[in-house]
């Protein structure tokens, strides 16, 4: 039987899923319907002392489960969040954690009064990687509750930045914030899709999922007993499974919710247990950190043995199109690889769009 619940930075949730900050935890009304959707934590958009005002337009898909935005942080002020949105959530069913950012002052300002309003958790966000250190410190002088700090993925010396969060009292750290900046050109006008400054954007969704699995493990590989919440490219139950063997305690996400609507909570959380259940797991803990020891100095490079299911295979020979060395031959269900001309790539495992072609064990 699958249980499961997590526990970070001593709160107790229902699952590893946590929305992260974005739109879709705007105000209480956003959290609440997250939470009710499955989530078992929420973090709100980020509190500042005054509203944001986002350009026109500020959100647009790139396809493929991927956005990006120029929007700014919270629209609703710190006083209506203290005074409204939080206390509104003290029986949401889940943890809420306050986003403060993005200075030492809104945080010194700001830490005690979400605090006393309700908020399960602090996190702090800057896009300042000196300023990570005093605004965790900051957190912790002003609030009892766990603060987690809130990594930009591009800093310099990322690891660093952990360690004077750290040194500075993080209860844990969310790993990471969107990527950027990035532009796309609207080729019809000829000029950026999205307002803002120049256009210039963020990109969030599938597309930097590897990027936050390799942030994700370096931290846990240099701090292995450091909640960390995984963040950023998430898009189902295996990629959750993902950041938990590279060390994550809890997975955070907003851009497949956002996309594909709040049923998503509840179907990743089912698939999640199926997965665990079938691998034979009995809780999300018994896959945090698996794949860090396999994370080793040096190459391998012993050729691959291949697996192929020909009751499985459909021929679509997505295999032998991508193979940059013409070594692999499929006709009449019937597969053929040249041994000498094949590199040992894996391109054509990871393309096969139904497990016909494996990888060999070993």
């Amino acid at each position: 039987m699958v249980d499961l619940g997590v526990e970070l930075c001593g709160v107790s949730l229902a699952n590893p899923l946590i929305v992260s900050s974005g739109p879709l935890t705007f105000s209480a009304a956003g959290v609440r319907r997250c939470l009710a959707a499955g989530a078992a934590g929420a973090v709100t958009k980020t509190i500042s002392r005054k509203a944001a005002v986002n350009p026109t337009p500020h959100m647009v898909s790139l396809g493929k489960g991927t956005l990006l935005n120029t929007e700014k942080w919270a629209d609703l002020a710190a006083e209506q969040w203290a005074e409204v949105e939080l206390p509104q959530l003290e029986a949401a069913g889940g943890a809420v954690i306050a986003s403060l950012g993005h200075t030492v002052d809104v945080v010194e300002a700001l830490a005690g009064r979400m605090a006393g309003a309700g908020a399960t958790m602090l996190e702090v966000v800057s896009y300042r990687a000196e300023d990570m250190g005093p605004m965790t410190a900051a957190a912790k002088r002003h609030a009892r509750l766990p603060v987690l700090a809130k990594l930009g993925p591009a800093w310099p010396n990322l690891l660093d930045v952990v360690d004077a969060c750290v040194e500075a009292g993080a209860d844990g750290i969310t790993a990471a914030d969107s990527w950027g900046p990035a532009l796309r050109i609207d080729i019809e006008r000829a000029r950026p899709a999205l307002g803002g400054d120049y256009g210039y954007a963020w990109m969030s969704g599938a597309a930097i999922k590897p990027l936050t699995v390799r942030i994700v493990a370096d931290i846990c590989r240099r701090h292995p007993r450091l909640p960390v919440v995984a963040t950023g490219g998430v898009s189902d139950a295996a990629d959750v499974v993902e950041m938990l063997m590279a060390g994550a305690t809890a997975v955070g996400m907003h851009t497949a919710p956002l996309l594909k609507g709040l049923g998503w909570f509840e179907k990743t959380a089912r698939e999640l247990a199926r997965w665990l259940d079938d691998h034979g797991y009995t809780s999300p803990a018994d896959v945090r950190g698996l794949a860090l020891p396999h994370l080793l100095a040096g190459e391998d490079c012993t050729p691959l043995s291949f697996r192929f299911d020909r009751e499985t295979c459909t021929e679509c020979r997505r295999c032998v199109t991508v193979c940059a060395y013409a070594a692999r031959e499929l006709a009449g269900g019937l597969m053929r690889l040249d041994r000498d001309a094949c590199r040992s790539c894996g391109l054509c495992v990871s393309v096969c769009p139904n497990g016909a072609l494996t990888r060999a064990p070993g």
